[in-house]
């Protein structure tokens, strides 16, 4: 775990720092944490402020990336494949989110809002996966081509709450995808992993407990990206 954080350089910045125009975030944790229901309730927050908002997810978000997904999520599909190769399909997948939409939103002055990105792979393949922690950091600098995130929400819960929520929200007759049916030591390993990563990175990370009703976690999001809207609200505004 410390010889990866230590090979991927910390990359903590404040909005704008690495001159794109919009506004970049992130939602990381493990499963059942509710990310999909917090960007709902950001987006529609921002756009009720006028805020042009995009949401996608990872892997995904391009019809290329879809396609990759199908695959990441098949267990049956990934039965021949290493950790290795999983890692080099999520960073073709990613490299082709950024270039066909993260990056021309961003440079819109949109603000956004993604579903997992490179801290995934740090922890369910670099650090699930054992992978050797100067490959994924060649992958990510590879893949995200210096689009790094403005701020990234890490949703923090117990693993078993997370995979009962995860069971609960599936349709009936939907099976469990391949990381659901993984065991609770693990998801505990990737939880720790995730707070590990927060830790290094302190100016782009925020921990946030996602025990707590929808509407709760909502405004400890908020607390955190309202800072962020002022300020690129500020910058905007005309000199007086």
């Amino acid at each position: 775990m410390d010889s990866l954080l230590k090979a991927v350089p910390a990359t903590g910045r404040k909005a704008g720092a690495h001159g794109h125009d919009g506004l970049f975030i992130t939602f990381e944790g493990g499963e059942g944490v509710g990310k999909s229901t917090q960007i709902r309730l950001l987006a529609d927050r921002l756009k009720s402020l006028g805020h042009a908002v995009r949401v996608s997810r990872e892997p995904g978000g391009t019809p290329g990336a879809e396609a990759v997904r199908h695959v990441l999520l098949d267990e049956a599909a990934l039965e021949s494949f290493g950790p290795a190769l999983e890692a080099m399909l999520f960073a073709a997948a990613r490299s082709d989110h950024v270039e066909q939409v993260i990056r021309p939103a961003l440079a819109r002055g949109e603000t956004m809002l993604v579903d997992r990105f490179m801290d995934s792979t740090r922890v369910y393949q670099g650090v699930s996966g054992d992978l050797d922690p100067g490959f994924v950091s060649a992958l990510e600098r590879v893949a995200i081509h210096g689009t790094v995130p403005d701020l990234t929400i890490i949703l923090d819960l117990d693993p078993e709450t997370g995979l009962s929520r995860a069971h609960a929200r599936r349709a009936e007759n939907t099976a469990q995808d391949r990381f659901e049916k993984e065991t609770v030591a693990v998801h505990e390993a990737r939880r720790t992993a995730f707070r590990a990563i927060a830790e290094a990175e302190p100016e782009r990370c925020r921990i946030i407990d996602a025990s707590a009703d929808p509407e709760t976690v909502g405004e400890a999001v908020w607390a955190h990206v309202a800072p962020l809207v002022t300020a690129d609200d500020d910058d905007e505004a005309p000199a007086t």
